[in-house]
């Protein structure tokens, strides 16, 4: 009883981590992490805003800084440890380009999962001085993985738009945030990509209680195919912004039921990510 108490109490607390981070950079016109796949994000999911925007204003030079993510999830009702890496960069506060290198170990097994992603912020936020004006932006990631399974490709792209509002009108910062994917892959990607496509849906709320805390949750919609159809993941997260550059990030993830058999899912579990912004 000791033992469980202790893990519920961690995946809450890990929970509160997460969200944070988000939120709190977002109001510097930037995004402080580099989702899984290595794109300016929270775990799953792009937002709108561009990565690595940590530079000095007076700075002529069209690159911003680099910024770097580091994720770890283990999914013990499948026994999946989960680990990547992420760096990013934006040219001209516009253009973020990404990379983000993930190694899936199931049961043993080491999939290995790269991910090379381009956005595009198309409409600034707040264009126009219209404070209701979101960000919105449109990306694409190819993504390609080893040891697929047979009659599954080993390399995709995704498409997808996004737009992400910081509402500063309320007792506190909430930032909202939503999308739609157009996508191949099978749980990420991880089982390789289906040789159909579908469209879904991903959306994001963060609230910045105060300014060096995130609170927040992340849904990522399942994509389904004749073939294969995915689970849809949801995550609790918290964040901590520790300075400027560094953010500590916790989080609860449910990446469907593990047990069943119409939807691929792989249980739930907890997440830790270390973010740093030069």
């Amino acid at each position: 009883m000791k033992k469980q108490g202790f893990v519920e109490f961690g995946k809450r607390s890990l929970v509160a981590g997460m969200i944070g981070l988000s939120l709190a950079y977002s109001a510097q016109a930037g995004v402080p992490l580099n989702n899984l796949q290595g794109a300016g994000g929270v775990a799953f999911n792009p937002l709108a805003y561009p990565s690595g925007q940590n530079k000095d204003e007076k700075s002529d030079s069209p690159l911003s800084k680099p910024q770097f993510g580091a994720w770890y999830v283990n999914l013990s009702d499948v026994n999946v440890d989960w680990t990547a890496i992420g760096v990013s960069e934006t040219l001209f506060d516009r253009l973020e380009l990404s990379y983000g290198y993930e190694v899936v170990a199931p049961k043993g097994e080491n999939i290995k999962k790269s991910d090379v992603g381009a956005k595009l912020l198309v409409v600034p936020e707040n264009a126009g001085g219209k404070a209701y004006i979101p960000a919105i932006a449109v990306g694409s990631i190819l993504k390609s993985t080893d040891n697929v399974a047979e009659g599954s490709d080993d390399s995709a792209f995704d498409f997808y738009g996004v737009a992400t509002k910081l509402i500063t009108q309320l007792p506190v910062p909430v930032l909202l945030s939503g999308g739609i994917l157009s996508t191949k892959e099978q749980v990420t990607g991880v089982f390789g990509y289906n040789k159909d496509s579908d469209i879904t849906f991903f959306g994001n709320i963060d609230v910045i209680p105060v300014s060096f805390l995130a609170v927040g949750l992340e849904y990522k919609q399942g994509a389904e195919y004749d073939t294969f159809k995915n689970a849809s993941y949801w995550d609790a997260h918290l964040a901590y912004f520790a300075n400027k550059n560094l953010t500590l990030v916790g989080a609860y993830v449910n990446a469907g039921d593990e047990t069943s058999t119409s939807k691929t899912g792989l249980g739930d579990g907890l997440v830790l990510s270390a973010q740093y912004a030069f």
